[in-house]
């Protein structure tokens, strides 16, 4: 059943929410929407007072190891943590605390899928699917998706589809998909991959971006059918955001049963 998955994003050592399609390896172009004053720690020991299971910590780019740690140390084994995994320090992570590792860019090499590599980093996990999540996050290109790699400038080769999902359910315990192009910017969510993502995956699944209303729990959940959790961001209080309050959405999962 659709549930909300909380997150902490961290970039440059600092909790932040930024504006998806503007990360690139320079800070000329980055969006901010939100720095907040408070470690990372803070925010993981807050999801854990409330039992908010699957929040996923993300480090865009280089700088956020320490701050990684911290909240991996104020939660063990609670939180789900990604960027820049690979098959050097998947199990390192792990060890540190996660309780799962997120993968993506080290799949694509010259943006190019490798199930070999796949293999690999399952393989660093002792081939424990439960302890991998595969992100594909993605960009529209006409009318298909396809996944977004190295801060989501890169596109891929893989189309997010039946197919490619089907391929890779084997390998891994769940899916995280940002709508990249909506990510950060309040904008409405993907209705139609929220659809198809119902449709596809027959594992748990979370999708993130562009949610600006507390209804948009209930609209994910009508759309998935129930199979797709949701990631809210920017739009939050506790990120200075002011649609939403992070106490309504806890009261949304308890009202869900699944709190």
């Amino acid at each position: 059943m659709t549930k909300f998955r909380p997150c902490i994003d961290l970039h440059s050592g600092q909790v932040k929410q930024i504006v998806g399609g503007t990360l690139s390896d320079t800070a000329s172009g980055l969006k901010t929407n939100h720095v907040s004053k408070l470690p990372a720690s803070h925010f993981s020991s807050l999801y854990r007072e409330h039992g908010l299971d699957g929040a996923h910590v993300i480090m865009l780019g280089p700088g956020s190891e320490a701050a990684a740690q911290e909240a991996l140390k104020a939660w063990p084994g609670g939180l789900q943590l990604g960027g820049g995994i690979t098959t050097e320090n998947a199990r390192h992570w792990v060890e540190q605390g996660a309780e799962k590792v997120i993968v993506t860019s080290y799949l694509f090499p010259d943006a190019r899928f490798s199930l070999d590599r796949l293999k690999a980093v399952l393989a660093t996990l002792d081939n424990d699917v439960r302890k991998l999540v595969i992100d594909l996050s993605c960009r529209r290109t006409d009318a298909t998706w396809k996944v977004a790699m190295s801060k989501w400038q890169v596109i891929t080769d893989m189309e997010v589809n039946q197919e490619s999902i089907r391929l890779l359910e084997p390998y891994c315990c769940e899916f995280l998909i940002h709508a990249a192009d909506n990510e950060g910017l309040q904008c409405g969510i993907d209705q139609e991959l929220v659809v198809k993502l119902g449709q596809w995956c027959t594992i748990p699944v979370t999708y993130a971006g562009g949610a600006r209303h507390l209804r948009d729990l209930d609209l994910v959940k009508d759309l998935s059918a129930g199979k797709a959790d949701l990631t809210i961001g920017s739009a939050l209080d506790i990120f200075g955001g002011s649609s939403i309050t992070f106490d309504d959405c806890v009261g949304w999962n308890q009202q869900q049963n699944v709190s």
